[in-house]
């Protein structure tokens, strides 16, 4: 592999602390050399990017993607959804387990990493928690830990029943690996003649759709911390990591921020729409805007901002849930939820949450890579000391440019953001030290 150096750039590495021009040297897919501006020792002969004016950083992590691959290829395969995330700064992905067939066994999980996929950046697959992502019987959490899993979940699927939850986190915690609950109470959710479709509330009855009551999410929430307090309890061992997906609602957040006061292992992840966007862009039944959880109340969303100003949520993560064209458009009600985000996610943070918001462009930048490779234990990356992956995004803090879903990288083109204006330009995402976008 060329080495590769980069130049004169100004080096934000927030797991490193360091906040400061520095140049790199990457040789052999990893940090050889981190020095002084025109310090570097092994440099003759290498390859040269020069990063005048612009952030050097640790390569983005996305805690919570879909890539579709096996069996949904139409709407996305994992080298365009990887193509998309290099294009978004994201150098790994955490690619979730409602494919077709579920991926329940370490053969899906070694399927999805082979090199014939095609992946652009480096694809850590999430396993289902239970067979088939029914809940009920647990999966083989060692094995497929083993197989390259970083953590299991059943997703869109939540595991209802508490002895399930509780076996699934015990088994987990043995396996060192997390349970993520998409933390939704499908009785509550879920008709004898459908799905509601939205957050329920004045838009929902304006629209005459069915709604989404935050209890949903927040009751399930505070079950599953339940269960982690009477798994420390009843054994003191273990030490059961409960992480909650797309955290949407204020009462979910307030039951996370008092389970870490009282010493639990409880993380949380909320996406960019959830913290710009509130119920009222559905507008008139815009599929675009249909996700799950769905969009909330704007106290809801003024909640998550704070939550992620104050540092009770943990990650910044995409819910990345690209869709055929043709699926979106129909009824609000019959289209499926989700959107696309890989490509959008960094441009919204900067502008928002550092912009408007204030928020450090280093809390921003640890929001979107190291607290994802910490929370699952992804060793060596969302850092660029020495000896760690050579994962690095180089990009222009200060350039605004509009997103446009018909240049995007993804199969899919669901996205609400089509037209926004994004702040935080990427200029090379490079992977492993191979540059990965521009391709």
């Amino acid at each position: 592999m060329t080495a590769l150096v980069i130049l004169n750039g100004h080096l934000l590495d927030p797991a490193a602390g360091v906040d400061a021009p520095q140049d790199l040297l990457l040789q052999d897919g990893c940090v050889a050399e981190v020095a002084s501006p025109g310090k570097l020792k092994g440099a003759n002969g290498a390859q040269t990017l020069d990063a005048s004016g612009l952030i050097v950083a640790p390569g983005l992590i996305d805690l919570h993607v879909h890539l579709r691959e096996p069996g949904q290829a139409y709407k996305e395969t994992i080298a365009t959804g990887t193509a998309a995330a290099a294009a978004g700064g994201f150098t790994a992905v955490c690619a979730m387990p409602n494919t077709t067939p579920v991926n329940d066994s370490p053969e899906i999980t070694r399927w999805m990493q082979s090199p014939d996929r095609g992946a652009q950046v480096r694809v850590f697959p999430i396993a289902a928690a239970t067979r088939a992502s029914k809940g009920e019987a647990l999966n083989d959490y060692a094995a497929l830990k083993a197989a390259g899993a970083v953590a299991v979940t059943d997703d869109g699927r939540p595991i209802l029943k508490d002895s399930v939850m509780r076996e699934s986190l015990a088994a987990a915690a043995r396996a060192g690996v997390a349970v993520i609950q998409h933390a939704e109470d499908t009785r509550l959710t879920h008709f004898g003649n459908g799905v509601a479709s939205m957050n329920l509330g004045p838009t929902s009855f304006r629209l005459g759709l069915r709604g989404m009551p935050t209890e949903a999410e927040s009751d399930l929430v505070e079950r599953d911390i339940r269960l982690v307090a009477e798994l420390r309890e009843t054994h003191p061992q273990l030490s059961p990591h409960l992480h909650v997906a797309h955290l949407s609602t204020s009462a979910a957040l307030a039951a996370v921020r008092q389970a870490r006061r009282n010493g639990l292992r409880v993380t949380c992840e909320v996406a960019p729409h959830h913290f710009l966007l509130t119920e009222e862009h559905v507008g008139l039944y815009n599929t675009h805007a249909k996700m799950n959880p769905p969009l909330r109340s704007f106290e809801d969303r003024d909640t998550l901002i704070e939550g992620i100003l104050d540092g009770v949520v943990d990650a910044i993560a995409t819910d990345h849930a690209p869709h055929a064209q043709h699926e979106k458009e129909v009824e609000f009600d019959l289209a499926p939820n989700g959107i696309t985000g890989l490509e959008t996610a960094l441009g919204l943070a900067v502008r928002w949450l550092h912009g408007e918001w204030k928020l450090p462009l280093g809390r921003v930048l640890s929001l979107l890579s190291a607290q994802p490779a910490a929370l699952l234990n992804l060793k060596g990356r969302g850092t660029l000391t020495v000896g760690s992956y050579a994962d690095v995004i180089v990009f222009d803090p200060k350039a605004e440019w509009t997103f446009r879903a018909s240049e995007s990288k993804s199969k899919a083109k669901n996205t609400p953001f089509d037209g926004w204006t994004m702040q935080g330009k990427i200029r090379w995402t490079i992977a492993e030290g191979r540059v990965a976008y521009p391709a």
